[in-house]
């Protein structure tokens, strides 16, 4: 009679830190007025993934959305100012495949209860780190986060990676051609390397 062998399962935990450990995490520098160009260069390299974009009010969202358009991106804006109904609507489209690209708020993000989500993009890093936490939750292991993050963004980066016990991979973004050549300056800490100093370049490597 064959042997029987049992397979111990693993536990997984949900705590800060086991979660950024097995969730990729992207930090992509930029200048703020580079932001909405640089956010359309993220999505074509993502062709095909389900995305949710995260601003910090309805107005951005709803500005971001109307960006988009203009470069034949359908992106669907939906926020508080939205009723239940078509929030629920939104969420059954982007859980059924209907649409793939969402912009989002924090608030409305968690009654959306989104179930396929690829990236989840922080076109805005959040004040509360809390927040940072609960949008990675939504990609746990399965996809990644990616960061758009601006000079003043600093400060809450590295509280976030504090919070996390985490370092944000740094890269560029392909194709993306900033419109002065200016480069974002990082807060300057002792204690921590200069976050701009060195970053990895993802020209070759191959996009998912």
């Amino acid at each position: 009679m064959p042997e029987q062998t049992s397979k111990k399962k693993t536990k997984k935990y949900y705590d800060h830190i086991s979660v950024a450990k097995r969730t990729k995490q992207l930090a992509h520098y930029v200048l703020p007025h580079d932001k909405p160009a640089m956010l359309e260069q993220v999505i074509k390299n993502s062709s095909g993934k389900n995305i949710v974009i995260i601003t910090k009010s309805k107005r951005s969202a709803d500005e971001l959305s109307s960006y988009l358009k203009t470069k034949d991106i359908k992106a669907l804006s939906i926020h508080g100012n939205h009723r239940t109904e078509q929030q629920v609507e939104a969420a059954k489209a982007f859980d059924a495949g209907e649409i793939n690209i969402l912009i989002t708020t924090d608030m409305i993000l968690k009654a959306l209860d989104l179930k396929n989500i690829e990236k989840i993009i922080s076109y805005d890093l959040p004040v509360e780190p809390n927040d940072y936490y609960a949008r990675v939750l939504y990609v746990d292991e399965r996809g990644e986060s990616i960061s758009l993050v601006s000079p003043e963004d600093e400060k809450l980066l590295v509280t976030i990676e504090f919070l996390m016990k985490t370092q944000m991979q740094e890269e560029d973004v392909k194709d993306f051609v900033p419109s002065t050549q200016d480069v974002p300056k990082p807060v300057k800490d002792k204690k921590k390397k200069p976050r701009h100093a060195k970053k990895k370049s993802t020209q070759n490597i191959s996009q998912e």
